[in-house]
């Protein structure tokens, strides 16, 4: 097993290969980007946020990152992880970024299921700088870096695996940095994910899509499974944290958070689909 940084990033102004000297990465350009001393690097420019403090604060990291490694999403990192290793060649270093990597915890764990003879480059990338403060303090093999997905620091075909679990997928950025016939596995919740806690915040709820998503362009639908199994939730504080990792934390109302926050235990359904999309060799 060898796990090690990844290192084809490139310069977010310019798009040029960034090259690491001590502490720094430079592009030919000059544009200069200092590692912190935790261990990761902003590669998010000011004039790409949204907001002075963009993506998830500190206290929904933490409420992650308790939530994460209690171990309540392992299947769904199990079945992440055989993915990501299967068919990897034995003799070569995979490229894998998770594009939205929060406290690193697929990532961790991906490092964990990795094997004798395999060897993986990993890159851990959010826009919450606090996610990435988070995940560089927990594991050194990695490198890791505040960055969008709507531009990422990674130069051209140099990715074997992309994953984008519960996040924003930016197709044309993920086609642009898969090598041709690599893989992106996109992870989102299936039709009745945490049913259970919707129908306390909601009073009624949203009918369910229908009709297969589109595949989107430069890449081809291989396969999706589906990860499914009852989670019993025992305590105020894990309630909270799952509510703090989920969109309804601010789409719910005060009646519904409160009706979640009085609750002492709650089972909910964990429903999730892992899409396998190969990028087209041509186009």
């Amino acid at each position: 097993m060898s796990i090690t940084p990844f290192q084809a990033l490139a310069c977010p102004l310019d798009g040029d290969p960034l090259q690491q000297s001590g502490t720094v990465w430079r592009c030919s350009a000059g544009h200069s980007f200092d590692i912190a001393r935790q261990g990761y690097t902003h590669l998010l420019p000011v004039q790409n946020k949204r907001s002075r403090d963009p993506g998830d604060s500190k206290e929904m990291v933490a409420a992650r990152q308790r939530f994460l490694n209690a171990g309540h999403y392992r299947p769904i990192a199990e079945a992440l992880s055989r993915a990501v290793l299967a068919g990897l060649p034995a003799d070569t270093t995979a490229n894998c970024l998770d594009a939205g990597c929060g406290e690193g915890y697929y990532l961790r764990e991906l490092a964990k299921a990795t094997r004798d003879g395999q060897s993986l480059a990993l890159l851990g990338l959010d826009i919450s700088k606090w996610a990435v403060l988070c995940a560089a303090k927990q594991d050194k093999r990695a490198s890791w870096v505040v960055g969008s997905n709507a531009n990422l620091p990674v130069q051209p075909g140099t990715l074997d695996r992309l994953l984008c679990l519960f996040g924003f997928p930016v197709y044309s950025e993920f086609a642009r940095v898969l090598k041709p016939g690599g893989l992106l596995l996109q992870v989102d919740a299936g039709p009745d994910h945490l049913r259970e806690l919707r129908e306390i915040i909601y009073p009624t709820l949203k009918p369910e899509r229908t009709g297969d998503a589109q595949v989107p362009q430069g890449f081809t639908h291989l396969s999706t499974d589906t990860v499914r199994y009852p989670l019993e939730l025992t305590g105020a504080q894990q309630i909270a944290d799952l509510l703090s990792m989920t969109p309804h934390l601010y789409r719910a109302n005060a009646e519904g958070r409160a009706r979640v926050a009085s609750l002492e235990s709650l089972t909910v359904s964990v429903d999730v689909r892992v899409t396998h999309l190969v990028r087209d060799t041509v186009g």
